[in-house]
């Protein structure tokens, strides 16, 4: 456990994540023990960046006390992890990267140029000066779809292009499913990531509008990577037990690939935009976390909190 949570937790340090459904889960000692139909499992928290709890799955109050206390994001979701419905919250207490990433969200200038830096990052080039972001677009439409058919065509799957329906998992093709599987994954291991390091899932700059808009833009840099070669490269192998085996293999490319120790610089190198003259991304904070962050000033930016600013003879009535 942290002694301070103003730090940074070293989240390329953890195992990748976890997946459980059908199962009760409570605390053993310092771990979280697993139990269902075939027995128990323990399982090292300390260790664990990120639970997702699949359906049937229920959780005692003193498991989530330990996964908090050790670091370790929980989030609940749907059957095979694809669909997201609850999280809980990230190890580090300071907003610094939140005000950071905010102010470079809120300004349209700087989020462009996040943006640009972002597609680049894809690119693995500069982007002309001159380019619009609707040539941008159309130019990372072109690497998708050719990340696809060269998959297809190393894998012998059929690619007819990305179809699915939520409401109707069973319908979708195989290759579809081995997708959303994959990238369901992949959604889970950014979120971890970046709720651990500070920043908003929610402040997306390519993406906009969805409470995960900052895990899809985050998500996106590695699906090409890890995702697509996965799914296709499972699904050549059959479709018995398909979206297990996805998880799996994820699993393992996400370690030896070192995936969790790439995403936080990569984000940080990302938004490593200047602000403008005069401006603040941090503020003051606490360095003792028991006690309340800073109060907003137009003046001084921050000014300390937990104080009574109350003046004899002119209280607030």
């Amino acid at each position: 456990m942290l002694k301070d949570l103003h730090m940074l937790p070293k989240v390329r340090d953890a195992w990748s994540y976890l997946y459980v459904e059908h199962c009760k889960i409570d605390r053993d000692a310092r771990a979280i023990m697993l139990h269902d139909a075939r027995g128990r499992v323990p399982v090292p928290c300390a260790s664990l960046s990120l639970l997702m709890l699949g359906p049937g799955t229920s959780i005692t109050h003193a498991a989530i006390s330990s996964l908090a206390d050790n670091g370790c994001l929980v989030a609940w979701s749907g059957e095979q992890g694809v669909r997201f419905y609850a999280q809980g919250m990230g190890e580090t207490r300071s907003a610094a990267n939140l005000l950071k990433q905010a102010a470079l969200w809120a300004d349209p200038q700087l989020h462009l140029k996040v943006v640009i830096r972002m597609y680049e990052f894809r690119f693995g080039e500069p982007i002309e000066p001159r380019m619009t972001l609707r040539q941008i677009r159309g130019k990372e439409g072109v690497r998708v779809r050719e990340a696809y058919a060269r998959a297809s065509r190393v894998s012998g799957v059929p690619w007819e292009g990305r179809s699915y329906d939520r409401s109707s998992w069973g319908r979708s093709d195989p290759i579809n499913r081995a997708l959303s599987a994959a990238n369901s994954c992949l959604y889970g291991i950014c979120h971890a990531a970046i709720v651990s390091a500070g920043f908003s899932p929610a402040l997306g700059f390519v993406h906009t509008g969805k409470m995960l808009s900052f895990v899809y833009d985050v998500a996106d840099l590695y699906k090409t990577e890890f995702s697509i070669p996965v799914a296709f490269t499972e699904t050549a192998k059959g479709t018995e037990k398909l979206e297990s085996r996805v998880r799996r293999t994820c699993r393992d490319a996400f370690t030896e690939g070192q995936l969790l120790a790439r995403i936080v610089p990569d984000i940080q190198s990302i938004l490593n935009v200047p602000l403008p003259p005069g401006a603040t991304s941090t503020g003051a904070f606490d360095s003792d976390a028991a006690l309340p962050g800073g109060l907003w000033d137009p003046d001084a930016g921050s000014v300390v909190g937990g104080t009574n600013f109350a003046v004899e003879g002119n209280e607030a009535s």
